[in-house]
């Protein structure tokens, strides 16, 4: 428990130490990477991480880490408005990559789509959502590629790397907190589905 405290205090460390570092033109990012992207490009420069444990933490789920750490209060809310939970909290074998909205990334949504999205009757729609945030694997940020990778939403996201680690254009702000069951990078923005209409959402 002792080495689960320090790493869920080291991934919050990180996130602020990440944010600083997001305005200041000589931050970095670490490259990652899954197999079905394609050739990385030469020598990103380092970025803060949140200096993963060697090996995964023990009984702490990607759920249980995000509920510990500052900053993914909304996260956690959404996941469990979306009956998501058991997904992200299970330890059944198989692993995943998380790119998490922190909560200033879901504050930036334009006005009233959290609120319309934690809605009982928008359940599918948050999930969907969610899922798009995910990708097969533990994929470390020294494993990052550039190229398009599916998400459990079943469309891809584009990851970048470079001076920063970006994912549709939203920047790694905080890499590599490894769980029992994959490992979570936070991002500064929610990632939408290309297919999901925010005005229709708020007109209902």
């Amino acid at each position: 428990m002792k080495t689960v405290s320090i790493a869920v205090v080291a991934f919050a460390a990180a996130l602020s130490l990440g944010a600083c570092s997001s305005s200041s033109d000589t931050a970095a990012t670490p490259a990652a990477s899954t197999s079905s992207a394609s050739a990385p490009a030469s020598a990103p420069a380092p970025v803060e991480t949140a200096a993963p444990s060697e090996e995964p933490m023990t009984g702490m789920t990607i759920l249980d880490v995000a509920s510990s750490a500052d900053g993914f209060a909304t996260l956690t809310a959404a996941v469990t408005a979306a009956g998501l939970g058991e997904f992200l909290g299970t330890q059944d074998g198989s692993f995943v990559t998380v790119f998490a909205p922190t909560d200033d990334a879901f504050a930036a949504l334009p006005a009233g789509v959290l609120d319309a999205l934690l809605l009982p009757e928008n359940k599918d729609l948050l999930g969907k959502i969610l899922a798009y945030h995910v990708i097969e694997g533990n994929v470390l940020a020294a494993d990052i590629v550039d190229g398009d990778v599916p998400t459990a939403e079943g469309q891809s996201v584009t990851l970048k790397t470079g001076e920063f680690i970006t994912v549709n254009g939203s920047k790694v702000i905080a890499a590599d907190v490894v769980a029992s069951n994959g490992v979570i990078h936070g991002i500064d923005a929610v990632l939408l589905p290309p297919d999901v209409d925010i005005d229709a959402l708020l007109a209902n």
